[in-house]
C-alpha cells in the first residue's frame, strides 16, 4: 500500500516517534545478566533472540535438544516429590514474596518485556499488574482452594466422605511470545502453589523475561529445580514437553493448540488451552461516545493488537456510528509510536516479520476488495523495522480475510448495525469465543446482552482489562478459543487430581442385621425416598 492510499494524518502529534529513552539494549541485556538468567536452562546447543525495535540480536542463549527436555523432566520430577510435601502455606508464602519483588524491581522486567516484544512501556506494565494480582490471589487463597472438603456420604452419618487435592506432578507449559511475563510465570504460579513442578518452554525470542521471573521466584524461595526451562524451536521442543508432562498448559494459536490437545489425549493427560480470538466490541445507541472511542483505542491497539483478548471487530449502532468513528479516528491518528524504554509512546512494534506481513496482507486485501481506510494502513520503517500504524477499516465484508481471520495486529474493522439481535448475531458469527465488549449507559441492558454473547469473558464499558484482572473469576475461551480456564478456583484446581476418600462406619453397604437381599433392597428404597423428602443433596 502506498502513502498516497493512506488517509491524511491529523492530530497535534500524529503518529510521531515518542521521545527516546536514555537506555539501550546493550545497557539492559548485559553478558552478566544473560549468564545469570540462563544458568538454569537445560540445553546443549546455542541459539539467539532479537529485539523487534531494531532487529538486532539481544543475547546468545542455550538451545535444548530432545534429550535435554527428558533431563529437565527428570530433575523436575525428583524436586517435585519434595516440594509437594512442603505445607501449602509455605508454598503460598513464596508467591507473596514474589509479589513484592516484582513490584520492587519492575523497572528491570519492563525493560526486558519492551526489548523482547517491542511493546510500549504502559502495555508492558499490564503484565506486571497481572502477575502481581495472580501472585497475591493465589498466595492468599491457595490454602482454601486446596484444603480437604467434607461431603455428604452415601448414607448420612454412616458414610464420611472427604475430597482431597493432590498435585498432578510435573506440568509442561508452552508459553507464547506476546505476553512473556504474564503468560509464562503468571500461569505457572497456581501450579507451583498446588505442589507441582513446571517444565516451561517459553518462546525463544522472549525468553529472557520468563527467565528473569524464574530467577526472582527462586530468590523468593522456590526450589530452583522445581522450575525448569527449555528453549528451542517450537515444532521440535513443544512435542517433547507434551510427551513427558503430567498435565499440559498451552497458550497460542488454535492450529497448534489442536496438535497439543491431540498429543496430550494420546497419553490421557489433561490439558488447558487458551487459543485465538476475533473479539467484538458492541457500541449501543445509548453509549457514551467519547468514552467508547477512548476505550476502543485501548481495546484495539494495546500491545499493537498482539493480544488474544484485544478487539478486532467494532459493531456500532447506525445512529451513532459516524460520531463514534470521527472521535475514534481522531484519537487513533494522534497516537505516538516509539521504541523508548520509558513511558510516553502510545503503541510499540509488531514482534517480527511474520506478524507484519499478516497485517499488510489483511489490510491490502480489504482495500483491494472495497474497504475504506479511515486511519493508518502503512508500515513505519522510519520508526522501526516492524512498526505499522494503528489502522481502522470501514466497509469490511466477507470474503475479506480481515473479516474472519485473526489478524493479531493493530487493525480493527468497523461495522454498523440496526438492532441488538443483529449485533449479537454478528458478534457470535465466528468460530472463536474468547472475549467481547459492550458499551451502554444502561447497566441492566449491558448485562442482558453480555449473557447472549458466546465468549468466555465479556466486559461492559471497557475492552478487556476488568474481566481479565478479576482473578477470582475464571478466564478462558469458548468454541475454537480453547479449553479450560485460568484464574479463580478452576485456575488452580486444574493442576490437581481430585481424590475421594469414603469411610464407612458401623454398618456395611450390604445386607446386614439379619436382612436378606430383598429386605435390604426394600430398606434402601425407603431410605432413598426419605432422603429426597428431607431434601438431602
Amino acid at each position: 500500500m502506498t502513502d498516497a492510499q493512506a488517509p491524511e494524518k491529523t492530530g497535534t502529534n500524529p503518529l510521531a516517534p515518542a521521545p527516546e529513552g536514555a537506555r539501550t539494549a546493550a545497557d539492559v541485556v548485559t553478558p552478566e545478566l544473560v549468564a545469570q538468567l540462563t544458568k538454569g536452562v537445560v540445553g546443549s546447543g546455542r541459539t539467539a533472540n532479537h529485539t523487534p525495535f531494531t532487529g538486532e540480536k539481544l543475547a546468545d542463549l542455550p538451545e535444548s535438544k530432545p534429550e535435554d527436555v527428558t533431563r529437565a523432566f527428570e530433575l523436575a520430577r525428583t524436586a517435585q516429590a519434595v516440594w509437594a510435601q512442603t505445607p501449602v502455606r509455605q508454598r503460598a508464602a513464596v508467591l507473596l514474596r514474589f509479589h513484592d519483588l516484582v513490584l520492587e524491581r519492575q523497572a528491570e522486567v519492563l525493560d526486558l518485556i519492551q526489548l523482547e516484544t517491542g511493546k510500549a512501556r504502559l502495555h508492558a506494565h499490564e503484565e506486571v499488574q497481572a502477575v502481581a494480582v495472580a501472585a497475591r490471589h493465589y498466595g492468599r487463597r491457595a490454602a482454601a482452594y486446596l484444603k480437604p472438603k467434607r461431603h455428604m456420604g452415601a448414607v448420612p452419618t454412616l458414610t464420611k466422605v472427604t475430597e482431597l487435592r493432590h498435585p498432578r506432578g510435573v506440568v509442561g507449559q508452552i508459553a507464547p511470545w506476546n505476553y512473556p511475563l504474564e503468560l509464562s510465570v503468571g500461569d505457572a504460579l497456581p501450579a507451583f502453589v498446588a505442589g507441582n513442578a513446571v517444565v516451561m518452554k517459553p518462546d525463544t525470542e522472549t525468553c529472557l523475561t520468563a527467565l528473569w521471573a524464574r530467577d526472582l521466584l527462586v530468590e523468593a524461595g522456590l526450589p530452583a529445580e522445581v522450575f525448569q526451562v527449555v528453549l528451542g524451536d517450537g515444532p521440535v521442543i513443544g512435542p517433547e514437553v507434551v510427551k513427558h508432562a503430567d498435565y499440559v498448559s498451552f497458550t497460542g494459536s488454535t492450529r497448534t493448540g489442536r496438535e497439543v490437545a491431540q498429543g496430550a489425549a494420546a497419553r490421557l493427560v489433561g490439558v488447558s488451552l487458551e487459543l485465538g480470538g476475533k473479539n467484538a466490541m458492541l457500541v449501543l445507541e445509548d453509549a457514551d461516545i467519547e468514552k467508547a472511542a477512548a476505550g476502543a483505542v485501548r481495546a484495539c491497539f494495546s500491545s499493537a493488537g498482539q493480544l488474544c483478548i484485544s478487539i478486532e471487530r467494532l459493531y456500532v449502532h447506525e445512529s451513532v456510528a459516524d460520531a463514534f468513528l470521527e472521535r475514534f479516528a481522531t484519537r487513533t491518528k494522534a497516537m505516538r509510536l516509539g521504541t523508548s524504554l520509558a513511558y510516553g509512546a502510545d503503541m510499540g512494534s509488531l514482534v517480527g516479520e511474520r506478524q507484519l506481513e499478516t497485517v499488510k496482507r489483511h489490510v491490502e486485501d480489504a482495500v483491494e476488495r472495497g474497504a475504506k481506510l479511515v486511519a493508518g494502513g502503512v508500515a513505519r520503517p522510519d520508526v522501526g523495522p516492524y512498526f505499522y500504524e494503528p489502522t481502522i477499516l470501514d466497509g469490511v465484508v466477507a470474503p475479506m480475510a480481515v473479516c474472519t481471520e485473526e489478524t493479531f495486529g493493530p487493525v480493527v474493522s468497523v461495522h454498523r448495525f440496526k438492532t441488538e439481535d443483529e449485533a449479537v448475531e454478528h458478534a457470535n458469527s465466528t468460530p472463536y469465543g474468547l472475549n467481547s465488549s459492550v458499551w451502554t449507559k444502561d447497566a441492566r441492558r449491558g448485562r442482558e446482552i453480555a449473557a447472549r454473547l458466546r465468549t468466555g469473558t465479556v466486559n461492559i464499558n471497557e475492552g478487556y482489562a476488568p474481566a481479565y484482572g478479576s482473578v477470582q473469576s475464571p478466564m478462558g475461551g469458548m468454541k475454537d478459543s480453547g479449553l479450560g480456564r485460568r484464574h479463580g478456583s478452576e485456575g488452580i484446581l486444574k493442576y490437581t487430581e481430585a481424590q475421594t476418600v469414603a469411610h464407612q462406619r458401623l454398618l456395611p453397604m450390604a445386607p446386614s442385621l439379619g436382612m436378606d437381599d430383598e429386605q435390604y433392597a426394600a430398606f434402601m428404597s425407603r431410605s432413598l425416598r426419605l432422603m429426597k423428602a428431607f431434601r438431602f443433596r
